[in-house]
């Protein structure tokens, strides 16, 4: 009843409840059918990439459910955690190459670390100074300093391949970036 005075109230347009996830849950768990099937992915590779919705990491490659593991953040960034979880997917899974992935048209090209310190500051009242938020201004260099960060992890082995790729969210396409020398 509460719910249904608050869709009423917002317009009910728009509006997520916390039970519309289990209401559209009933038919994909009826349909399950990757229990029995191995933890590591079949393709031996884990995907970083952005957050974006308009991005399906899997789609990029005609990957299919447990093909690939795949990592998502901000940007698509190597930060501490995502390092992280490439340690845990390679030592502990047995991945044994990394894709990292930035697309064309993303807002993390359009604000600085200060502009978001700023306006969390004014909006919440707390300090962020201590958070890297990890902006960049170049797409392509942001892929290498990416991969680099990968490559200089001591507890990722050098034998895995580390590739760096921009996706362009008007075409689909998919861009190597040249991170030989990074």
């Amino acid at each position: 009843m509460i719910i249904a005075c608050v869709v009423m109230m917002m317009g009910g347009a728009g509006v997520h409840t916390t039970e519309e996830p289990l209401q559209n849950n009933v038919e994909p768990a009826e349909a399950v059918d990757q229990g029995g099937e191995p933890m590591p992915p079949a393709r031996r590779v884990a995907i970083l990439t952005c957050m974006d919705a308009r991005l399906h990491p899997e789609r990029f490659f005609g990957s299919e459910i447990g093909d690939a593991h795949v990592i998502r953040n901000a940007g698509g960034r190597a930060s501490d955690d995502a390092i992280r979880s490439l340690i845990v997917s390679s030592q502990l899974i047995g991945t044994d190459e990394y894709l990292v992935i930035h697309h064309s048209d993303w807002g993390m090209l359009t604000f600085s670390n200060e502009d978001l310190r700023s306006k969390l500051a004014t909006e919440t009242g707390g300090d962020a100074s201590h958070i890297d938020f990890l902006p960049f201004t170049d797409l392509e260099d942001s892929v290498r300093v990416d991969v680099r960060r990968i490559r200089e992890s001591p507890f990722i082995s050098a034998d895995i391949v580390v590739a760096g790729y921009v996706y362009d969210v008007d075409t689909g396409g998919l861009t190597p970036v040249e991170t030989a020398a990074v």
